[in-house]
Formats: C-alpha cells, sequence, structure tokens
C-alpha cells in the first residue's frame, strides 16, 4: 500500500492527480469567489477589448494598465468609437456608453493593481516579457488575486513557475492563482475562451475563472496545458497548411480563401484570416507548436517567416497576403 501524502506534500500528490489523470470535466467543486475589480495588463486590441467587454457585459470597473501612454490613447480612443456605434445602432444608449467608459481607468502603473481581485495579462507571445510581468504580479497584487494571461501558445506552467520564490519552490501560493482565460479576436464579438490551467493552477482559480468570463457573456471551453491549447493546435497548422499552398502554387491566394469561405461555410478563408491575426502571431505560434511538440507538420511555412522579415505583418501593417 502507498503511504498517504503528507501535508506538506499534498498539494502536488493534488497536482499530480489532476495532470496524470487528464480529467476534462467542467464540474468543479470549489465556489467561484466573486470579482469586484479586473485589472488588464496591455492596452493593445486584445487587452482593450477585455476591458470593454467587462465593463459592459460583467459591468465591473476595469484598471487598465500600459507603460506606453500612446498605447493607452489609442486603446481609449478604439473603445470610444466601439461604444458610438453601440448607441448609433439602439444597443445601448447614451447615458450607459458614458457609465461603461467611466469603468475604464487607464495608467501606466503596475502598482494600481494593488486592489483588484482578478487581472489578465494581453501583451504580445514573448515568454520573457510574459514571466516578468507575473514576477510582477506576484508582488503588486493581492494575496487573494486571480492571475491570468490570455496567452494563445504558451504553457501556463511555465508561466505560473515565475510567480514561484526561486529559494522556496514549494511555495505555490501565487503559482495555484495563474490561470489562462485566451479569448478569441476580436473579443467584442466573438463568444469562445479557452480555460487552460497549469500544474500549479488551483480548483478554486479555475472556477472563478470560469465564472468571470461567463459573467462577460462568453462561452469558456477547457483544454489541457498543451501546445496550442485547443483553438491554435487545430487553426494554425490550417493556416500554415494554405500558406505552404501559395508558396508551392497549388492555387493563388483568392482561390485558396473562396474555396474554404464558399466550400466549408467560413466567414474568411486562411489567408485573409492569418492578415487578421498578425503574421507574426501566427510564426509564433508555429514556432511553439514546432518546438514544444517536435513533429515536423508544425514547421512554419518559409513564405510566412519571408513575409515577418519583411515586416508583412498583415492588417495592423497595411500589408500582408492582402493590402490594407
Amino acid at each position: 500500500m502507498l503511504p498517504r501524502p503528507s501535508a506538506a506534500t499534498r498539494p502536488f500528490a493534488n497536482i499530480g492527480a489532476r495532470s496524470l489523470g487528464r480529467s476534462f470535466s467542467t464540474t468543479r467543486g470549489m465556489a467561484a469567489a466573486e470579482v469586484t475589480r479586473l485589472g488588464v495588463v496591455g492596452a493593445g486590441q486584445m487587452g482593450l477589448g477585455i476591458a470593454l467587454v467587462a465593463a459592459q457585459k460583467a459591468l465591473v470597473p476595469v484598471t487598465l494598465v500600459d507603460s506606453s501612454q500612446a498605447s493607452i490613447d489609442k486603446g481609449l480612443k478604439f473603445a470610444d468609437k466601439l461604444l458610438e456605434k453601440d448607441v448609433s445602432k439602439d444597443r445601448i444608449t447614451k447615458d450607459e456608453a458614458t457609465t461603461i467608459r467611466e469603468r475604464l481607468s487607464p495608467t501606466p502603473r503596475m502598482e494600481d493593481l494593488s486592489s483588484v481581485d482578478f487581472v489578465i495579462e494581453a501583451v504580445p507571445e514573448v515568454l520573457s516579457l510574459k514571466t516578468s510581468i507575473f514576477a510582477q504580479l506576484a508582488q503588486v497584487c493581492p494575496p487573494h488575486a486571480i492571475l491570468a494571461t490570455n496567452t494563445s501558445s504558451i504553457s501556463i506552467t511555465k508561466i505560473a513557475a515565475s510567480t514561484t520564490p526561486k529559494d522556496n519552490p514549494t511555495d505555490l501560493s501565487a503559482a495555484s492563482r495563474v490561470i489562462s482565460t485566451h479569448f478569441m479576436n476580436p473579443v467584442p464579438v466573438q463568444k469562445g475562451v479557452e480555460i487552460i490551467s497549469g500544474l500549479q493552477t488551483s480548483e478554486s482559480t479555475i472556477a472563478t475563472a470560469l465564472a468571470l468570463v461567463k459573467k462577460m457573456g462568453k462561452i469558456p471551453s477547457q483544454s489541457a496545458d498543451s501546445p496550442g491549447f485547443l483553438a491554435n493546435r487545430m487553426l494554425m497548422p490550417y493556416i500554415n497548411e494554405a500558406i505552404v499552398c501559395l508558396d508551392t502554387g497549388v492555387g493563388g491566394k483568392e482561390d485558396i480563401d473562396n474555396i474554404m469561405k464558399n466550400g466549408t461555410n467560413v466567414p474568411m478563408g486562411p489567408l485573409q484570416l492569418a492578415d487578421f491575426i498578425g503574421l507574426d502571431t501566427c510564426l509564433a505560434i508555429m514556432e511553439v507548436l514546432h518546438q514544444e511538440l517536435g513533429d515536423s507538420k508544425y514547421r512554419p511555412a518559409v513564405l510566412l517567416r519571408r513575409m515577418v522579415d519583411a515586416g508583412w505583418l498583415g492588417k495592423k501593417s497595411g500589408k500582408g497576403f492582402y493590402d490594407y
């Protein structure tokens, strides 16, 4: 008979059971904690979208952090544009738009996240940048706050490890609160959110994350902490293969996109979708899949790498597979 885990080792026994058992049940026994104030790190398209939806749908005040004042100004201008559009279409009243806008509190200071119950990081897919931010969040945020990432491909376990004191690797007080809430782009439109837990993530963290995204009007799907998770494990190889087809002359860009739109009833073809996602983002995700899984089927298309080298990143740069 195996010995029962001691109090000191019990957290790791729970981790092992959840990881090895690979339970994908969405039924959780833990009660979700209430989120009365949200923090968002990164005022780009994703971060702003998350902040705006939280303010509009979940009715929570949001502290929006970005070290660049220009990014904050650009993000808030985009928020104003979206709210004006909703008013013009009679989705909300002008007074409601004003109230929603007032729930957004921009700041360049990470220290202003000291009163949040839940924070979502939404910065570029650079591991060193994310781990640096999470090390700061573990120090700045309250000891109960959930620390979420919007990563589309990087290991949650690896990000969570950055919150663990180097001199005390058994201290999971911060790492157990790390999770991924991977929103889809554009956030105000897309309903799906991936919830990914790392080895360290607690059941109460999962429950709170599920409750928050539902309160934001989203439909969560849970994924194991495996490269690419669910969405990008399927989507990015599809986009990558379309780029290979273009590069090897199997079809022109319009033919590739049209056959998928008209043949499978998707709203846009893979090349146009890649432009909207950002070719640099597509490349970064494919590199993670290739490196982490070691399978040649995930090797990034040569043309994709060349276009990123040229600075042709898609819609955000004005040129990708199409001109914008």
